[in-house]
C-alpha cells in the first residue's frame, strides 16, 4: 500500500495516524464482544450505545490529539441524540481547517447481539472536504482506506466499483433508521417500491460498511435515510475514489451535512434515483 505521498503535516502521515487509530480501536471493540456491561438507548429501542461505544470514541479522540492538538474532532458519542443534535453539533465545526469525523462503532446493536458486522469510521475533512477515510471491520480484519485523488484499497490492493449497468441486475443495500418518525417510514416506502426491481437487497446494520463494499464492488448500491456526517464520511470517499457516486437522494452532490444518501457504482444512479423518486420515497 503506497502512503509515501499520503497528506502529512510536520512529517506525521494523516493516514497513518487514522490507520493507527482504526487498529487500536478495532482491538479493544474485539475484544469486548460480548462482555459489555452497560446498554443505553438514545433515540429509539433501535438506537443503542454502550460503555465500549464510548470508551473507543475517548481512545480515538485521544490518539488523534496525541498528533495533532490543534484540530476538532466530531464523534458521535459526543452529541446528544437526534438529527438536530447532529445537524448543530457538524454546524458547530464543519470548518475548521481539520475535521476528524469518526463513529466509534458503526453497527452497535449487530455489536450488542454479537452479530460480526460492524465498524470503526474515520474521516479526516480539510475545510469541509473529506481528504481521508479509514473503515475498519475487526471481525474479518479488513482494513478500508481512501484518500482524495489518490484512490482506494483493501487489503492494499485497489478497489473499484462493480460493473452492473441495470438496476435489475443490483444487489443493493439499506438500513432501518432508528427514526421511527421520519427516517423509518420514508426507508420503508423505498424499499418495498425497489425490492421486486433489483436482484436483491441486503440490510446488514452498518451504513459505513455498506458504502466501503460498494467501494469494493461487492454491492451495487446503498441508499438510506437520516444518517449523519460520522456515517457517511469516509465511506462516501471511498466509493467517490473507487469510481462510483454518491448524492442525496434528490440526486443533489454530497456534502458534510447530506442525511438521506444514494451511493452506487455510478451506472446504476440515475434508474436508482428515478424509482426512489416514483416510490415517493426521496424526503
Amino acid at each position: 500500500m503506497e502512503q509515501s505521498n499520503s497528506f502529512v503535516v510536520g512529517g506525521k502521515s494523516f493516514m497513518a495516524v487514522a490507520i493507527n487509530c482504526a487498529a487500536k480501536a478495532g482491538e479493544w471493540i474485539a475484544s469486548r464482544l460480548g462482555n459489555h456491561a452497560k446498554l443505553e438507548q438514545k433515540l429509539s429501542a433501535q438506537d443503542l450505545v454502550t460503555e465500549v461505544d464510548k470508551g473507543t470514541e475517548r481512545l480515538i479522540r485521544k490518539l488523534v490529539h496525541t498528533h495533532f492538538p490543534h484540530h476538532s474532532f466530531l464523534g458521535e458519542e459526543g452529541v446528544e441524540p437526534g438529527p438536530e443534535a447532529s445537524a448543530q453539533a457538524l454546524a458547530d465545526v464543519e470548518q475548521e481547517e481539520y475535521l476528524w469525523i469518526v463513529d466509534p462503532i458503526d453497527g452497535t446493536t449487530n455489536f450488542v447481539h454479537g452479530f460480526p458486522y460492524f465498524s470503526v469510521s474515520i474521516a479526516l475533512a480539510h475545510k469541509g472536504e473529506v481528504i481521508l477515510g479509514v473503515i475498519y471491520d475487526p471481525m474479518k480484519d479488513e482494513l478500508f482506506i481512501a484518500e482524495k485523488g489518490k484512490g482506494a484499497y483493501v487489503h492494499g490492493k485497489v478497489m473499484k466499483v462493480s460493473e452492473e449497468s441495470m438496476l435489475q441486475d443490483s444487489l443493493i443495500a439499506t438500513g432501518f433508521p432508528a427514526d421511527q418518525q421520519y427516517a423509518l417510514p420514508l426507508n420503508m416506502k423505498g424499499l418495498n417500491h425497489l425490492v421486486p426491481k433489483v436482484r436483491n437487497v441486503r440490510v446488514a446494520g452498518s451504513a459505513a460498511l455498506h458504502l466501503a463494499y460498494v467501494a469494493a464492488g461487492r454491492l451495487s448500491g446503498f441508499w438510506e435515510i437520516g444518517l449523519n456526517s460520522w456515517d457517511l464520511a469516509a465511506g462516501v470517499l471511498m466509493v467517490k475514489e473507487s469510481g462510483g457516486e454518491v448524492t442525496d437522494t434528490m440526486g443533489q452532490p454530497y456534502h458534510l451535512g447530506v442525511r438521506n444518501v444514494v451511493a452506487s457504482n455510478g451506472s446504476i444512479h440515475q434508474q436508482f434515483l428515478q424509482e426512489l423518486a416514483s416510490a415517493e420515497a426521496c424526503k
